[in-house]
């Protein structure tokens, strides 16, 4: 079998010492067994001669351009990408002025305000649409109300994983977090849904919080495959918080179509009081709830899992040992309160930090899916041959 290749081209000026990213390209393709090219162009012409070159060669292309612009604006100045595949890179938020994520029509992933190390997840997010490709299917009118549906062939009904990322609420953050989990799951046997969702600079706390919502009620209309009884929902981080309101919901409202059958905390934030009061991600909850919590008491009421207790559907907790250690404070706390509360709750504590509970090549997320099998029942072991999909 050929190994996957990749193609990364970087604009002039981007980096200020090329090593450490190679480093960190190099890394991870490996990590994919796949091979690449690192090439670093000094001025716009090299970057244009590259990229012509990688586009007539058929090769896969990931792109770190100095513009600024989105991709379209680009090709039109004469950048040869037409009938391109790209993963565009920027290391810096590139929101300056509102910009936001490039929805070029050749932008497949647009990874942004993740450093150097965002080239880690940019191979990681090209690795996974190469060896399963997703079906993409909007929610809402946004761009950002939208996921990634994968079924594994045959008639089904297959158990369905709904994956909620995280990243602090934060827009830079996005559902490639969760493909690599998409794709291992779906090698198991479990129909995916990766959601994204409208974050609150968008769309304010509400928007966040009904388009998770909207996200899980879609379920019911998009593959007569899909086993609704056994749906299950797993968010990370921030999504953990999000998921977990979301079954205090669900559990409220007799009208649901969809149901959780467990519902998947993943070194999630679970006490959204304590930590506003902590400061946890420089202010990232009171930047994301839209004030302190002594300031919109009734808001963190609503929000936060722990003051949700009983949250009314069976729950799972998983963290690893080397998290931030006030997150791990704040799951082992959650479960305790949720178990004297009356919820049935699963606890799994294992070593790693806290992106090894997402990351399938971890011994916690062995465990983890463990979990699933046992509430859902066996599926079964799906081959796949990323060749196939080339």
């Amino acid at each position: 079998m050929t190994a996957a290749r990749l193609v990364a081209v970087v604009g002039p000026g981007v980096l200020r010492d090329a090593r450490t990213a190679e480093e960190v390209f190099t890394r991870a393709l490996t990590a994919r067994g796949a091979v690449g090219e690192f090439v670093v162009t000094s001025t716009e012409q090299e970057f244009s001669a590259a990229v012509a070159d990688a586009v007539t060669g058929g090769e896969f292309l990931l792109l770190l351009p100095a513009d600024p612009a989105d991709l379209d604006a680009q090709v039109r100045a004469g950048l040869p990408l037409h009938g391109a595949a790209v993963v565009r890179v920027d290391l810096d938020e590139r929101d300056v002025g509102g910009t936001g994520p490039d929805r070029s029509e050749v932008v497949r992933r647009h990874v942004r305000g993740r450093g150097v190390d965002g080239l880690r997840f940019a191979v990681d997010a090209w690795h996974c649409t190469l060896v399963s490709p997703a079906r993409t299917v909007v929610y809402g009118d946004d761009p950002d109300q939208r996921g990634e549906l994968r079924v594994p062939d045959g008639p089904g009904p297959f158990p369905v994983a709904v994956l909620v990322h995280g990243g602090y609420w934060r827009s830079r953050w996005e559902n490639d977090l969760s493909e690599p989990m998409a794709v291992d799951l779906l090698t198991r046997g479990f129909a995916t849904w990766n959601v994204e969702y409208r974050r609150p600079a968008e769309a304010g706390w509400n928007g966040t919080a009904a388009d998770v919502a909207a996200s899980l009620e879609v379920l019911a209309d998009l593959d007569e495959r899909l086993d609704l009884n056994r749906v299950v929902t797993l968010g990370h981080s921030a999504g953990g918080q999000l998921v977990v309101r979301l079954a205090a919901d669900v559990a409220a409202d007799p009208s649901r179509r969809v149901r959780p059958a467990l519902t998947v905390s993943q070194a999630g934030v679970l006490d959204l009081v304590t930590a506003d009061r902590r400061w946890l991600g420089e202010g990232a909850v009171s930047t994301a709830l839209g004030g302190r919590a002594d300031d919109i008491p009734a808001v963190y009421a609503e929000s936060s899992p722990l003051q949700r207790i009983p949250i009314g559907l069976p729950l799972a907790v998983v963290v690893g040992r080397g998290d931030n250690l006030d997150l791990l404070e704040l799951s082992r706390a959650f479960v305790s309160a949720a178990a004297a509360g009356g919820d049935e709750v699963t606890f799994v504590e294992d070593e790693g930090n806290h992106f090894s509970v997402i990351d399938p090549r971890t011994g916690i997320w062995e465990r983890t899916v463990q979990l699933l099998r046992d509430r859902l029942g066996s599926t079964q072991i799906v081959a796949t041959d990323p060749e196939s999909t080339r």
